[in-house]
């Protein structure tokens, strides 16, 4: 996938939109100096070319019950095409894993995993991942304290 090229204008406007989605085309504009219509074909570009992959809401997870937080490092049995694909496709269809991530290293997946307390998330290994066939070992690492976190991506 290449880069698209971005000028400073379009930096601000996807740095205006990753703080507020909501924001109208007019109060935009208004942010980087322009008129309406170049903003909206500006942000129109962005999304066609896939800069803009979509627009969502970040929610609190201690107030919605969900705050305790895991990172599960999954190691799987045996690597292969089709149980790597297996496993991906069981994956995007838990719904308390938020991310998943194909790592190197000692394990192959990285799984962020929210859950209302321990007792919840003991239930989901031996239920719902102790279910994977192809899941060999894993090791979790809890949240104690979230001292930064960010739905967006730096820019310069």
């Amino acid at each position: 996938m290449e880069n698209t090229q971005l000028d400073r204008t379009d930096i601000k406007i996807l740095k205006i939109l990753q703080e507020n989605g909501r924001i109208t085309i007019k109060e935009l504009a208004q942010k980087v100096h322009l008129s309406p219509t170049p903003v909206f074909e500006r942000v129109h570009r962005m999304e066609a070319s896939g800069v803009i992959e979509r627009y969502t809401t970040v929610l609190n997870a201690a107030r919605l019950g969900q705050g305790f937080i895991v990172f599960c490092s999954v190691k799987l049995r045996r690597m292969g095409k089709d149980i790597a694909i297996d496993f991906v496709d069981k994956i995007k269809n838990i719904p308390e894993v938020a991310e998943c991530y194909n790592i190197s290293g000692e394990y192959d997946y990285l799984l962020k995993i929210y859950a209302p307390d321990m007792q919840y998330y003991n239930e989901f290994c031996i239920n719902i991942l102790g279910t994977i066939e192809s899941l060999g070992s894993i090791q979790s690492s809890f949240v104690m304290n979230p001292i930064k976190t960010s739905a967006g991506i730096p820019l310069r």
